[in-house]
């Protein structure tokens, strides 16, 4: 049993922002796999929102007790079929032999301190052809407060992220998300400098920039955006 306490607010603020998490999973199912791992599932709003009949088991660590209690009340139920685990442990206290075809990070890795130590570790728990998949928010330069409060140690870029990732990995993809919404995280740094942004302006970007994203990031072909999207094939 881990001691471990999340120090961020925003979960359960960004949880109801479906139309960004249905963007996500329509990146994301696609490398998931039969078998998935998700590191730091939070409230299990991630793993609601991508997982699909295809996965047969889906093992979410989350460390710290209090939520993962409530991932375990959120997932419990549900009715695509899958095998759902949510242990209150990191990848260190996984068995040496277990296996996954693919082993997620979303909006955790910048948490994490020692972040090429952790996805190392990673690594060793995918499967061959399995899938390492990683979000997280774009661009130091964006660091502002909101990152401060949350307990965010950096923003990425492509090179940041790529240099992190263990070799004999292979890049399958590797593109920014959400670049309306990056003029919004522009606009808060600059001006209103938050650190935790209200729900109206939740809804705002989840309902009108996050859509608008979707047909931009496209044209601007994945190359700008407040967030970054790696995956890579063992």
């Amino acid at each position: 049993m881990s001691d471990f306490h999340y120090v961020g607010r925003e979960l359960e603020t960004f949880a109801a922002a479906k139309t960004w998490k249905t963007y996500l999973a329509m990146q994301i199912r696609p490398f998931l796999g039969a078998d998935v791992l998700e590191v730091g599932a939070g409230l299990g709003s991630v793993t609601r929102a991508f997982c699909t009949s295809a996965q047969r088991s889906w093992t979410a660590l989350e460390p710290d007790p209090v939520l993962a209690a409530r991932a375990r009340e959120f997932l419990n139920g549900s009715t695509v079929g899958t095998r759902f685990d949510v242990l209150t442990e990191t990848t260190a206290q996984l068995h040496a032999d277990q296996r996954f075809d693919s082993v997620l990070y979303i909006d955790v890795l910048e948490h994490i301190e020692h972040d090429a130590e952790e996805l190392d570790a990673a690594r060793r728990h995918l499967r061959v052809g399995g899938h390492l998949v990683v979000l997280s928010p774009a661009h130091q330069w964006l660091f502002t407060p909101f990152d401060r409060a949350i307990g965010h140690f950096r923003r990425y870029s492509a090179s940041t992220l790529q240099a992190v990732v263990p070799p004999g990995l292979r890049t399958v993809r590797l593109r920014y998300l959400d670049c309306v919404g990056m003029c919004a995280s522009l606009g808060n740094k600059a001006l209103l400098r938050q650190d935790m942004p209200t729900t109206r302006q939740i809804e705002i970007w989840d309902r009108v920039m996050v859509p608008l994203s979707r047909t931009f990031d496209r044209w601007l072909r994945f190359r700008v955006g407040k967030s970054i999207l790696g995956v890579w094939q063992a």
